[in-house]
């Protein structure tokens, strides 16, 4: 577990990085915050598009040939994105790199496939949420250094995810153990791999339908707040690389807090399904009250106070790889990826038009958290959802499908 734990902080720290930054780099190749708007929703709509063919063939692949390949191969594929985007002299460079990077990193569903592979079942959630808590590290150091570099020069940033990348690389082929024995794997199909025959796949488990609908809403609203977060905070606030650096460290504290030492802790109290249904009530809360932030430092009050929100990731995934048998756990943790992959295809397609819609208002205004307010609707949505779905399951009625 320590060895996957290690592999995902370093993992994470690179992307984390990127994140205060990736957005003013786009901003370079553009006239006005509208426009920059739009192509930094083009960015990230290539880099999840490419990822959502991409993240369950690679957790197929992992079935067939192992966990350790399929990972080496995502940390070849982030270096040369971060250092193809830190040598784009323009849009469509940027665009490309993004694409290649997208399509041959899957590096979070094969590490939830290899915990599963480790852990038996009745530990899956706390272990996830170790696995969480790596995250949350990362993006505790990421956003904080990115901000830093991103202050002297914007592509400073992106050289250093790159090292990263390529120190996960070595570490990963000189140290980092296989997790799948030989007579656990199973053949590759591309019938399986395609992304709507794994998101099929996935939705036949055992009463998982309804949870896959919740984690889209769930992806779809975090996934929105990440595409909109770092703009959203520079149109309202005036934050700039830096302050958005310490604003993304605020959010890694908590989640490495929540999911590294207070899940455990949690779950010796409630189920997976009770706590997934408490930290959903405070996600949406969260969503509303960032829209209605009229300063900035009410911004951190609502991170510090969405303790829960933090552990509705790991409950979902826990109750969904449990439906799953022992040799399909990478396509399953594939099609969980190949699912956030789609909603984050989707993301921006509704957080930079919203934001966009909304960009000319003044510092402060109400009407800026408009993608917020869509989040929290959203996160509302998936409460409902899984709160009449865990009711059913608990007074022995069918789900629905």
């Amino acid at each position: 577990m320590r060895f996957i734990m290690l592999v995902v902080l370093i993992d994470m720290l690179a992307i984390g990085i990127i994140v205060p930054v990736l957005p003013a780099l786009v901003g370079k190749f553009t006239t006005d915050p509208s426009e920059q708007t739009y192509w930094y929703g083009v960015v990230t709509f290539s880099f999840a598009l490419a990822s959502f063919f991409g993240a369950p063939v690679l957790g197929a692949l992992s079935d067939r040939f192992g966990r350790r390949p399929i990972l080496l191969l995502g940390f070849c594929g982030l270096a040369l994105n971060f250092f193809a985007t830190a040598l784009a002299t323009s849009l469509w460079m940027l665009i490309a790199s993004r694409i290649v990077g997208g399509g041959m990193q899957a590096n979070a569903a094969v590490a939830n496939a290899y915990v599963a592979d480790i852990t038996p079942p009745e530990e899956r959630a706390k272990r996830f949420g170790m696995l969480g808590a790596m995250f949350g590290i990362g993006f505790i150091l990421g956003p904080v250094i990115g901000g830093l570099l991103g202050g002297i020069d914007l592509h400073y940033p992106f050289i250093a995810a790159g090292v990263l990348a390529l120190l996960n690389l070595v570490y990963g082929y000189f140290v980092l153990p296989e997790s799948l024995p030989v007579d656990k794997r199973r053949g590759f199909a591309w019938a399986r791999a395609n992304p709507v025959a794994s998101l099929k796949q996935l939705a036949s488990l055992k009463d998982t339908a309804p949870l896959v609908v919740v984690l889209a809403c769930v992806g779809l609203a975090q996934f929105t707040l990440y595409t909109t977060w770092v703009l959203y905070t520079t149109f309202k606030f005036n934050w700039g690389p830096t302050e958005n650096g310490w604003s993304l460290f605020a959010v890694g504290v908590v989640s490495a807090l929540v999911q590294g030492w207070l899940l455990g802790k949690l779950l010796k109290r409630f189920t997976a399904q009770r706590l997934a249904v408490l930290g959903l009530v405070s996600s949406t809360l969260a969503y509303a009250l960032w829209g209605l932030a009229s300063h900035g430092w009410m911004m951190y009050a609502v991170i510090f106070a969405n303790l829960l929100g933090n552990t509705v990731a790991a409950s979902l995934n826990s109750l969904i790889s449990n439906a799953a048998d022992a040799k399909s756990q990478g396509q399953t943790m594939g099609s969980i990826s190949a699912l956030n992959s789609l909603m984050a295809v989707i993301a921006p397609a509704i957080g930079a038009p919203l934001l966009g819609l909304v960009s000319h208002y003044p510092a402060g205004d109400w009407r800026i958290g408009m993608p917020f307010f869509a989040c929290a609707l959203l996160q509302g949505v998936a409460l409902m959802l899984a709160w009449s779905h865990f009711r059913r399951l608990r007074h022995g009625r069918p789900a629905l499908t």
